[in-house]
């Protein structure tokens, strides 16, 4: 089978990157905390960068892991010939790339769940998951070139969108030091609210949630896990009942339709498709005059706090935002 090359161009978390780096910042706070206490760890163990994992030990191992360094899975089979020339190459390259991933390797025969959950059809196959997303990443053999590049877009991904720089390597630190659970963090004034409105999220009450984070900015306007929350809801909420067949077929018949474009437009994000959103409404915003311009553009910022200020398809869309506008 040949190799699928990954695709990180659509990438885009809509319910928890924020919850992710703010899961990470308190991360590193604790771990500081532990340190000045003197029962912190220095930096992971090389040993630590290829676990074995688990379905009992998948939340701890992968998902919560993945909120601070992004976890490759390798699924393998002692009974896979590809897997044995695949996985050597993966385990050296975890410690070449020195915290940058951890390699975690999952026996699918003693993990049929997980593989189901994956949805993977043939093995060796290889994911990866950060902030809490899963990310396919190759099915099949690969060479050694292919999956370097595919690691530094993996990794370059991480750091640019997700803020995660990886671990700390120290070869004198002990095995299994970074698995240990950080101590608690206190709770902060919100969290409750928030909590509620990450689960009204996975249950699909946008609505409820979008109610959720308008209660945490009524007393702290400046909350921004709530203000991204709030966008990404009220986008969700948004496109909920939309019949997508419909709304591209309106886009494309009424190009300067300000309502036709912005429902489109919404969608696109949705599907994963910055650029193609944020390029409909900018054409949108050259085509229209006064409210209908308005309305393009306040939706345009919108979609940009969905997607996040730090990110450079933001920066490029508001220099050519301007550019219209201007």
């Amino acid at each position: 089978m040949q190799p699928r090359n990954m695709s990180m161009s659509g990438v885009v978390d809509l319910a928890a990157v924020k919850a992710a780096q703010e899961a990470k910042a308190k991360a590193e706070q604790a771990r500081a905390e532990a340190a000045r206490q003197g029962g912190g760890a220095g930096g992971a163990s090389p040993a630590d960068l290829v676990i074995d994992v688990d379905e009992a030990g998948f939340e701890r191992d992968v998902l919560q892991r993945s909120a601070e360094v992004p976890v490759v899975i390798d699924f393998w089979a002692e009974w896979c010939q590809p897997c044995k020339q695949l996985s050597p190459v993966l385990e050296r390259l975890a410690v070449e790339y020195n915290g940058r991933f951890v390699l975690a390797k999952i026996d699918v025969d003693a993990n049929q769940m997980l593989m189901q959950q994956f949805g993977i059809q043939g093995i060796p196959a290889v994911f990866a998951v950060v902030a809490g997303q899963a990310l396919p990443l190759f099915q099949g053999a690969a060479g050694e070139a292919q999956i370097r590049q595919t690691l530094d877009q993996l990794v370059e991904v991480a750091e640019q969108r997700f803020g995660l720089t990886g671990l700390t390597v120290d070869p004198d630190a002990a095995p299994g030091a970074v698995a240990e659970a950080a101590p608690a963090m206190p709770a902060g004034p919100y969290d409750a609210l928030l909590e509620a409105a990450v689960h009204a999220l996975d249950a699909g009450d946008f609505g409820g949630a979008v109610q959720a984070y308008k209660n945490v900015l009524s007393d702290d306007p400046g909350n921004s896990e709530a203000k991204l929350g709030l966008a990404q809801a009220e986008l969700l909420h948004r496109v909920q009942g939309m019949d997508p067949q419909q709304v591209r077929k309106d886009a494309a018949d009424k190009p300067a339709d300000a309502e036709a474009q912005i429902a489109a437009a919404d969608l696109d994000l949705v599907g994963g498709h910055v650029e193609d959103a944020f390029g409909r409404l900018i054409e949108t915003v050259q085509r229209t005059v006064g409210d209908d311009r308005d309305a393009v553009r306040l939706r345009l910022l919108e979609l940009f706090e969905v997607v996040g200020g730090d990110d450079p398809r933001v920066a490029a869309a508001r220099r050519a935002l301007a550019r219209a506008l201007f």
